[in-house]
C-alpha cells in the first residue's frame, strides 16, 4: 500500500519529481543554446578583430614606413635606422591587436561554463532528492 503525503502517493510524488526534472533539463538546454550563441558572437568578434588588426598592420606598415623613412632621412638619419624605428612601432601595435583577438578566440571564453556549472548543481540536487 502506498503511503500518502499531503494527499499524494509516493508514485505521484515521483511523477512530479520526474516532470519537474524534465522541465529543468529543458530550461538548461535553452540556457546552453543561449550561451553557445554568445560564444559564437565572441568568436565572430574575435575573428573580426584579428582581421582588422592584420589589415591595419599592412596599411600602417606601408604608409608609416614610407613617410617616416623619408622624414628621418631628410633630418639626417640613415634610411636603415628610420626603417627600423617605424617597423618596431608598427609591429608592437599589431601584436597588441592580434593578442586581443586571440584572447577572444580562446577555448576558455567560448566554453559554456555557466551551463555546465548549473547542470552539475542540478545533478547534485537531484541526487539529494532521491533516497
Amino acid at each position: 500500500m502506498a503511503r500518502e503525503t499531503d494527499g499524494q502517493t509516493a508514485g505521484g510524488l515521483l511523477t512530479d519529481l520526474v516532470q519537474q526534472f524534465t522541465g529543468l533539463l529543458s530550461t538548461e538546454a535553452q540556457l546552453l543554446r543561449a550561451e553557445l550563441r554568445d560564444s559564437v558572437d565572441n568568436l565572430k568578434s574575435g575573428a573580426m578583430e584579428v582581421i582588422a588588426g592584420a589589415i591595419c598592420l599592412l596599411a600602417a606598415l606601408l604608409v608609416l614606413l614610407q613617410a617616416l623613412v623619408a622624414a628621418l632621412a631628410e633630418m639626417g638619419l640613415g634610411v636603415g635606422w628610420a626603417s627600423l624605428a617605424v617597423g618596431v612601432v608598427i609591429a608592437l601595435f599589431g601584436v597588441i591587436l592580434l593578442k586581443r583577438g586571440q584572447s577572444n578566440l580562446s577555448a576558455r571564453t567560448l566554453a559554456p561554463t555557466r551551463t555546465a556549472h548549473q547542470l552539475n548543481q542540478d545533478i547534485e540536487t537531484a541526487k539529494e532528492q532521491v533516497p
